[in-house]
């Protein structure tokens, strides 16, 4: 089957998947955000006001492990969390088309939205939030005391995905991608997710924190949880964060 697959994409040359587009087709251009109330936005503070360790690049890379046992007693604060936001689908730079972030995305479809189920940062009560990348804001999808385990339910029980401060989820609507490259923006979209997550894992080390990514969940269950249909909007990966244990 894989096989037969492969020949299939090989038979889509660089100007066939584009000329079957919807893109080339005229079909309008999908929003790059969901919608929002502006009422419930929870604004983060700027960027600005971060004060970055600055760590060396090569020692970043070296130390950088996974790490599924996290310090509960040490929350990140709320300067941190919107750091780690910010260098992961941060708006820098935005025309009539297309949105510009600190990851590489397929032709600057960035087709993704970031929940976090939030466990330990200052300043926010726990449950699931949507960061509103436009604002660089966050809404509360979910504050239901049982979330938390829902979603390590949804996990296969993995249960560092609920003791962690932060666990991302990062959710893709398809058609941001498909629009422009068709069947094949589904390949893009899970090169796109590891961009996005190997950002997460090196700012921790910046802040003394540790992420071990997951992509061993139960489609089904925490698209349920997330409130996705599935199909056109779907959870791709997870990346569990915490403060590193001392030794």
């Amino acid at each position: 089957m894989t096989k037969s697959i492969g020949k299939e994409f090989m038979k889509l040359t660089r100007y066939q998947f584009l000329e079957e587009s919807e893109q080339s087709k005229g079909e309008p251009m999908p929003t790059f955000e969901l919608t929002y109330n502006s009422a419930s936005l929870v604004e983060l503070p700027s960027i600005e006001s971060f004060q970055a360790q600055e760590p060396d690049l090569f020692e970043v890379l070296r130390s950088r492990r996974s790490v599924r046992r996290y310090d509960e007693n040490s929350p990140l604060t709320l300067e941190e969390f919107s750091m780690l936001l910010w260098y992961t689908q941060g708006i820098h730079r935005s025309t009539s088309n297309a949105t510009f972030r600190f990851v590489p995305s397929a032709g600057a479809r960035h087709a993704f939205e970031t929940y976090v189920l939030v466990s330990r940062v200052e300043g926010l009560k726990p449950g699931l939030y949507r960061y509103v990348a436009s604002k660089h804001a966050v809404i509360l999808e979910n504050g239901d005391g049982d979330i938390s385990q829902k979603v390590v339910d949804a996990c296969n029980g993995q249960v560092f995905v609920g003791t962690s401060a932060a666990t991302f989820i990062w959710t893709a609507v398809a058609k941001r991608m498909t629009w422009r490259y068709g069947e094949r923006g589904y390949r893009y979209l899970h090169l796109d997710a590891g961009h996005v997550c190997q950002n997460l894992y090196l700012l921790a080390e910046s802040i003394n924190a540790g992420v071990c990514a997951v992509a061993a969940f139960d489609d089904d269950k925490l698209n349920k949880v997330l409130s996705l249909d599935g199909d056109e909007h779907f959870v791709v990966y997870v990346g569990a964060l915490g403060r590193k244990l001392e030794r």
